[in-house]
């Protein structure tokens, strides 16, 4: 195998989450080859300090053992929030390594999860038509005539991840083309086909709502038209969704059992039709959705006619 990928992990006040997360990759094939860098956000306000202080006497004491390779930790001064954590963190990691695993304090991964991840970044390097991988599926049913192991949608997934410098640098954090994409109507369907919950999350986004960084990062991977690999037995599983998190709320939609096997990898893989229907109605509202679709279809025949009026002037 090649050089393993360096290990980027966010944490902020949750503890007993990092230490979930710890413990689990502590148990991992490949752990003690691997180097982890932990990026550790201060408190935003003073009811977070002892919590976050809690968290990185917890990461400390996984700094000088035999579980890893190296461990190097960043604690900052000053709160930056998630968003702005992850593009400096994965942007300072990656411009040294050339490619990232990313993990956030809350998930549980399998014992051959660093062995897939570094796996698939090694077999889908040069494929110009992944933009990431992932390490956690959906709880969606796939056919038992579908016989690979891994699958490609359009959308990418924040829940233990990894991606190439090459693929990273093509993001426009600033989203500078949104005023030609919020009202175009084929734009925000093609976007849409991770699921129809996309563009109304970059809406809110761009007007102030949410600070995301994965919906920028999934923004431009629908651009380029290219694909996740997804595992089709997770390989991790989310245990921030139980109310303690700063961006997430109270819900068991998402939970998966976490399966100790390694994927068989290939590069012959091909869209899946059945399975991207699948995924896409499971990340969608379609009530909401409908909306949206009348919505845009009237503003951009108003302005249509504007445009008409406009040109027709003289």
């Amino acid at each position: 195998m090649k050089e393993l990928a360096p290990i980027v992990i966010f944490v902020y006040s949750r503890p007993i989450h990092t230490e979930k997360l710890l413990n689990s990759l502590k148990e991992n094939i490949l752990a003690n080859e691997s180097e982890i860098f932990i990026f550790s956000d201060s408190a935003k306000n003073e009811a977070k300090i002892a919590d976050v202080n809690e968290v990185r006497k917890v990461i400390h004491k996984y700094e000088n053992n035999n579980y890893f390779k190296k461990v190097t930790i960043y604690e900052a001064t000053e709160n930056k929030g998630l968003a702005k954590s992850v593009i400096e963190g994965v942007s300072k990691i990656i411009n040294k390594y050339g490619k990232v695993i990313v993990l956030e304090d809350d998930l549980i991964l399998s014992k051959s999860f660093l062995k897939y991840m570094n796996e698939a970044l090694n077999v889908y390097n040069d494929n110009s038509l992944i933009w990431s991988i992932s390490g956690y599926n959906l709880p969606i049913k796939i056919s038992k005539d579908y016989k690979k192991d891994v699958y490609l949608n359009y959308r990418g997934c924040s829940w233990g991840w990894a991606t190439w410098k090459n693929r990273w640098d093509k993001v426009d954090w600033s989203v500078s083309d949104y005023n030609s994409f919020k009202y175009n109507f084929k734009k925000r369907k093609n976007f849409n086909r991770g699921g129809e919950d996309l563009s109304q999350m970059l809406d809110a986004q761009m007007n102030g709502r949410c600070d995301s960084w994965a919906i920028r990062w999934c923004y431009e991977q629908s651009k380029l038209d290219m694909y996740t690999v997804y595992p089709v037995k997770s390989l991790v599983t989310n245990y921030g969704l139980d109310g303690s998190g700063t961006h997430s709320g109270k819900t068991t939609k998402y939970y998966v059992k976490a399966y100790d096997i390694v994927p068989e990898l290939g590069n012959d893989l091909t869209l899946n039709k059945e399975i991207c229907k699948k995924f896409k109605r499971f990340n969608s509202k379609p009530k909401m959705y409908i909306i949206e679709i009348l919505i845009l279809f009237r503003l951009d025949k108003v302005i249509e006619k504007l445009r008409k009026g406009k040109n027709g002037r003289h």
